[in-house]
């Protein structure tokens, strides 16, 4: 059968590709792949080549944003408990109601935040949760690409521990390189305070098992690092070091309260952080030392945390934070300049999974995961450094179309992968029923 190939004309493109960082011309796709590009008018060979065209004018191109660290179906949960520190927020109003997730309300949540991540750009996703196989269901249905794990607390009986790790070993076996590849699986024990450490050492051993790699929460508060330094006589990061999971490729979620020396490990072992900037400042859990990393050479991504925390999965307002709030913490402008902050959007999201040579970038050969936004708005005006009007003026709601792996998951604005009207609708009884 006779691979599709289609051709983009007229369009603005940033790449993320050293050799060719932005653009005005053309791109051709050919089947999931990026299978050509240049500046200017594309060459006849290529408009003979095309079984479909798109005029691209209007619009600019650039790869699909990659968000490391999420719940999605926490999506139900948005707006139930707001203004509360982490420990209580999570003990007294997130915990209790989880304890009622049904596998379907796992499947709907899940829906509700993919809608919402494709309609504003996001193509690839890292979620952690419980039922992880509806949410492979729904990434399977959507078209989107993700790291899915099974996240598991340790606080817990031995025989629910072991029941767990088991569920865990099994999602793994039954969903990893499904969905055409689209999904990878990932291992992990849901942070250094909530498993005890001998439940984190054979989910690292299940984790060399099966070859794959680790994510957990770490460092998030104050108070959780001195409870380890209380419970185990050292800080998060050289516990977990101390436990192996390092001997893994591991990344890590949030890391705000980190010191030198613990910076410098993290670089040693090659261990990736998801910044998390807006559930970090809702949650006053503190500012992460991102420059002080991504100086260290620590491959720094960005996640939205759940919508429960955030409160949406809009990843342009976390490129556009963590432009700006390193800026003002350091008293230095220069510090995460724009197209630093988009690369942690796309770029560097995608090597802190494995990614790395697969998405992440607009460049020949590689998957066709990239985005359009509508660049006729004010907003957008005057058309002077694009790169600088993604960072700090661009918004998920610009976002026209989305394709991943080649195939169009969005046009114009309009979801064709997943039913909207009733993911909204079936997401609204969940919640009733959860407070009911």
């Amino acid at each position: 059968m006779l691979m599709t190939r289609l051709l983009i004309e007229n369009g603005y493109f940033v790449t993320m590709n050293e050799t060719l960082p932005q653009f005005q011309g053309w791109m051709a796709v050919e089947g999931e792949r990026i299978a050509a590009m240049g500046e200017g008018e594309a060459p006849e060979e290529e408009k003979r080549l095309a079984s479909e065209k798109l005029n691209g004018k209007g619009y600019l191109f650039m790869p699909g944003l990659v968000n490391t660290h999420g719940h999605a179906a926490m999506s139900l949960l948005r707006g139930l408990a707001d203004d509360l520190a982490l420990q209580e927020w999570l003990q007294n109003h997130m915990w209790p109601t989880e304890a009622k997730f049904t596998g379907d309300d796992v499947y709907w949540g899940s829906a509700l935040a993919a809608a919402e991540m494709i309609k504003s750009g996001t193509t690839t996703f890292v979620d952690m949760y419980d039922h992880m196989h509806r949410v492979a269901e729904v990434v399977e249905r959507s078209g989107m690409r993700a790291s899915l794990t099974r996240g598991a607390i340790g606080l817990c009986p031995e025989d629910v521990q072991k029941a767990k790790l088991a569920d865990a070993i099994q999602f793994a076996k039954d969903w990893h390189g499904k969905a055409n590849g689209r999904i990878n699986v990932m291992i992990s024990p849901h942070a250094p305070y909530t498993c005890p450490p001998d439940f984190i050492l054979k989910f690292v051993e299940a984790a060399h098992d099966l070859d794959l790699p680790m994510h957990t929460h770490m460092s998030e508060t104050i108070a959780e690092v001195e409870q380890n330094v209380r419970d185990y006589g050292c800080r998060p990061v050289e516990h977990l070091d101390r436990l192996g999971m390092f001997g893994r490729p591991t990344l890590v979620a949030h890391a705000v309260h980190l010191n030198d020396d613990e910076i410098a490990l993290l670089a040693e072992r090659g261990v990736a952080v998801s910044h998390n900037p807006v559930s970090n400042l809702k949650l006053a859990s503190g500012v992460a030392r991102v420059p002080d990393l991504l100086k260290a050479g620590v491959k720094v991504s960005l996640g939205t945390d759940s919508a429960a925390s955030n409160n949406n999965l809009d990843l342009f307002q976390e490129i556009s934070m963590a432009a700006l709030l390193h800026k003002g913490v350091s008293g230095d402008p220069t510090v995460i300049p724009a197209v630093e902050a988009i690369r942690m959007g796309t770029l560097y999201g995608a090597n802190s999974i494995g990614l790395e040579g697969v998405t992440g970038q607009l460049k020949v050969g590689l998957k066709a995961d990239f985005i359009a936004l509508n660049i006729d708005r004010p907003h957008f005006v005057p058309h002077t450094d694009y790169v600088s009007h993604l960072a700090y003026s661009a918004r998920g709601s610009d976002v026209a179309h989305v394709w991943v792996d080649g195939k169009q998951l969005l046009r114009n604005g309009q979801l064709l992968t997943l039913d909207e009207e009733r993911i909204k609708a079936e997401a609204e009884l969940c919640f009733r029923r959860l407070r009911g």
